[in-house]
This record gives structure tokens, C-alpha cells and sequence, in this order.
């Protein structure tokens, strides 16, 4: 059969594709930008007659995925947490996190499917019939050869669809293509139904770049004297990462490279500038490895077609085995609190959770294994409430309901607007000193007596 009498068989609407979800079913939504619109319409559109249809994806982006105005039919779980899911579990108490390790998604996916509690559910003991699992992602149009890309997404998307029992795919016009890298692609044999949101295709998610405060600037600028020349960069989400891949633009380094789980903006500013090469990489030599890319309409222009970037399957960008066969890793990443045990928490507050644990792990051993590579966790030594209350970030410990998402033994460098603190292979008490002076000095006086009260503390440079 020809490419294209295949595509036409396989061709159909939203709300005849989503008859094949029964109650009790799992549809896995893709990640990111690659999150089906007109199947999410159709589907919340069938809510009166389904119940307890579990519903996966990652970092919820805009629209507002319908199925969540109906919590009786359907349950939201997110494998990361984005700023909209937090508004979506504000409103829909049916919506959970569900932590991973990154770079183990496909691995999830292709091995532990079949024999996980997702196929035994309750619903499935009680009505005794199998749970389908439905993969419905984004895609762009299908290529010459049959291969339809999955955009700045590719992530686990490949690994999902050999798991599912259905696959649909639906087609977006403007999806970028993004050239692999490896899986970042699917042939049209592996495709059950073709969905296409033509005329109307949904623009990708165009993210305000965020600004960074002066306070993200002077962290940046602390961060600077440990980026040289061929330096590999991995940048993680926020305006402080951004900040860096500012700086560098602006600076003399050369033959820097870049291997990082999410493309930002700062990676357009950084390789048009030419610091950014990929020349002295060991791997993926000339061009910027990546998984999945969030940012502005420029970034998704600069992604179309470039041979200056390689979007990978996560079980590649994010193995820590893969990250250190870059020398001269530099990892960088945000976090909410530290304390003076130096276990992060990058996650949640007072037991709200804000973020996801994401690749941070994976990055941290990652370049802490890499040749002459550097971790370096970051964070604002104060944060201000609603109320105009000013609290150190830097604590004596983890408040309740906090999550350690990266514990102490792998800290590598922790760094504020005060300074850095290197803390690899320190014992307690240096560790607290170092945090301490790196926290606002409004707050170190009060840290001490508490590390006094740990017994964390001696008095070495201390007066």
C-alpha cells in the first residue's frame, strides 16, 4: 500500500478517534507542546459516559486541557508540574504529580507498562476487563518517507507509543521539524489513527521570556568565573539560567558547547553568537543535544530544520552516563530551599508542590562525573510572601511537607547573590559555614545559633 492510501485509511476525526476510550482506560497526552487539542475537546465531550479514565502528561501548557472540568470522569496526573497544572489543581482536587526519574521514562514506558499498578486498577479488578493504554500526542505533517516529527518534544513520546495498545497521532501544521538525535520521529506503521486539527492548527505555547531581577544578574555573574572556553552548557528553566546564556553571549568565550534537557531562548542567543559551537565536544560534536524546547516563537523558528541542534530520546540527553562523556560539564539549576545540611529542595513549598524534580538529578551526577565538570544549584537567598514578610531561603531545615529533591551527598556548588559555596565531600560543619555565609546577613546571625543547636557548627572564621 502506498504512504498515501495508507494515511487516508488511517485518516479521521477527533470524536470518531476518541470512541475508542472505554472507562477505566489510560490516554497519555504527550509532553509539552506536543499535548493533543482537538482530542482533548472530544474527549471532554464524552465525559457524561466515562468514569475513572486516568489521563498522563508532563508540563501542562496552554490551553487549559478541557478534561479537567470534569474530575468525575477523568484523573490528571502530570509526570513533571508546570505553572498551569498548579492553577489546575487549585480548581480540580483529581490531579496528582507523579515523580520519575527523567531519564527513565522510556524505560517506565517500554518495561514496566504491562506489569504496573496503572494495568490494575481497582476499576480493572471490578469490571474485569483490560485497561487500554491510549497514546494521543502531537505530531507535524507526514514527510515523504512516511515519518511524521514530534516537534520540540521528543522526550519519551517514541518509547510511549511502543507501549500503547492505540496510537493516535495529531497532526499540527506548526509544529516545527525538529531534526534528530535519535526517536524523534514515527512512521507511519507504527500509527493506528491520523487525526488532523487543520484549518484551524494551534499555535505552540509562545512563553514569556522571563526577566531576570538584579538579584538573578549578580547570581549569574557569580557563576561566570567557572564557564571557560569549551565548556559544555546545560541550562535548566527560569530567568537566572537565562541571565547566564546572556552573559556568555556578551562575553569572549569560544568553542563553548550545549547538552541540556530543555532548549531555552539563551541557546538562540548563545550559538548565534558564535560562543556556542560545539566544537570541542566529545559527543554530538557541532551541534546542541536537547529533549524537549519551551520558549518564544523564535525559539520554535530557530528549532525548524537546524542541523545546529539534535533532539535525542530523554534516555539519552538526561543518562548521567551520557552527560559526563562531555568534559567540562557545567550544569545549572534553580532551586527553592537549601539548608544548612545542604539537602535541595527545588520542588514544593510548605508542601505545595510548584516544580517537579525534572532532569535536575540526572544533570547533577551527570556533570559532577564529567571531566573537570561542575554542578551549580542556585537560588535567592530571600523570598518575599504576599504579605511583604521577608524569609531566608537558606534554612536550618527542610520545612515540613518540603521534598529533598536532591540529597546532600551530591551537592556539588550552591550559589546566591552573596557568593558560592563549593560543598563536594565537606564535613557538616563546613558545609553549614559555607551556607551560612552565602545567606543574607540579616539572617546568618540566626543561622548560626541554629547550627549551634545541630551541632553543626564551630567557630573557625567566625569572631
Amino acid at each position: 500500500m502506498s504512504l498515501k492510501n495508507e494515511y487516508k485509511n488511517k485518516l479521521t476525526s477527533a470524536d470518531d478517534a476518541i470512541k475508542l476510550v472505554e472507562s477505566g482506560d489510560v490516554v497519555d497526552y504527550g509532553y509539552f507542546n506536543g499535548k493533543p487539542v482537538a482530542c482533548d475537546q472530544a474527549l471532554a465531550r464524552r465525559a457524561g459516559e466515562l468514569e475513572n479514565v486516568s489521563i498522563y502528561t508532563a508540563v501542562s501548557l496552554p490551553p487549559i486541557p478541557e478534561v479537567i472540568n470534569h474530575p468525575n470522569s477523568f484523573i490528571y496526573m502530570d509526570w513533571h508540574w508546570s505553572k498551569l497544572t498548579r492553577l489546575i489543581n487549585e480548581q480540580v482536587s483529581t490531579t496528582y504529580y507523579s515523580p520519575i526519574q527523567y531519564h527513565r521514562a522510556p524505560h517506565y514506558y517500554r518495561h514496566l507498562v504491562e506489569s504496573h499498578d496503572v494495568r490494575s486498577h481497582d476499576y480493572v479488578r471490578k469490571t474485569k476487563r483490560p485497561r487500554k493504554w491510549i497514546s494521543i500526542c502531537q505530531a507535524a505533517p507526514m514527510d515523504e518517507h512516511g515519518y511524521f516529527n514530534f516537534g520540540p518534544q521528543t522526550s519519551a513520546t517514541s518509547a510511549c507509543i511502543d507501549a500503547a495498545d492505540i496510537v493516535i497521532l495529531e497532526v499540527n501544521r506548526k509544529q516545527p521539524k525538529a531534526l534528530g538525535g535519535g526517536e524523534e520521529s514515527v512512521h507511519i506503521s507504527r500509527v493506528d489513527y491520523i487525526v488532523e486539527q487543520a484549518p484551524d492548527d494551534q499555535d505552540l505555547f509562545d512563553a514569556p521570556l522571563p526577566q531576570p531581577s538584579e538579584v538573578d544578574k549578580k547570581i549569574a555573574e557569580n557563576i561566570m568565573p567557572f564557564i571557560h572556553d569549551g565548556s559544555c552548557i546545560q541550562l535548566g528553566i527560569g530567568a537566572m539560567p537565562n541571565a547566564v546564556g546572556d552573559l556568555i553571549a556578551d562575553s569572549d568565550l569560544k568553542n563553548l558547547g550545549g547538552h541540556t534537557e530543555m532548549l531555552v531562548d539563551a541557546y538562540v542567543k548563545m550559538i548565534e553568537s558564535g560562543k556556542m559551537n560545539g566544537s570541542q565536544k566529545n559527543i554530538d560534536r557541532y551541534r546542541c543535544a536537547y529533549t524537549f524546547a519551551i520558549g518564544s516563537k523564535k525559539l520554535y523558528d530557530f528549532i525548524d530544520n537546524n542541523p545546529a541542534l539534535a533532539a535525542y530520546n530523554v534516555d539519552y540527553t538526561n543518562d548521567p552516563r551520557v552527560i559526563s562523556q562531555n568534559d567540562n560539564m557545567v550544569s545549572i539549576n534553580n532551586a527553592v530551599q537549601v539548608d544548612l545540611f545542604s539537602q535541595v529542595n527545588a520542588e514544593c513549598t510548605a508542601g505545595r508542590q510548584i516544580s517537579g524534580n525534572g532532569g535536575m538529578w540526572d544533570f547533577i551526577l551527570g556533570a559532577t562525573w564529567s571531566k573537570n565538570g561542575r554542578s551549580f544549584i542556585c537560588l535567592a537567598s530571600t523570598h518575599t510572601n504576599a504579605d511583604g514578610k521577608i524569609f531566608s531561603r537558606i534554612l536550618p531545615a527542610l520545612d515540613p511537607g518540603s521534598i529533598v529533591t536532591i540529597p546532600r551527598q551530591m551537592v556539588d556548588t550552591i550559589v546566591t547573590e552573596y557568593g558560592t559555596a563549593r560543598l563536594t565531600a565537606l564535613p557538616t560543619w563546613m558545609r553549614a559555614e559555607k551556607l551560612i555565609n552565602i545567606a543574607h546577613p540579616d539572617f546568618r546571625d540566626d543561622l548560626i545559633k541554629e547550627a549551634e543547636k545541630w551541632k553543626i557548627w564551630r567557630r573557625s572564621n567566625k569572631k
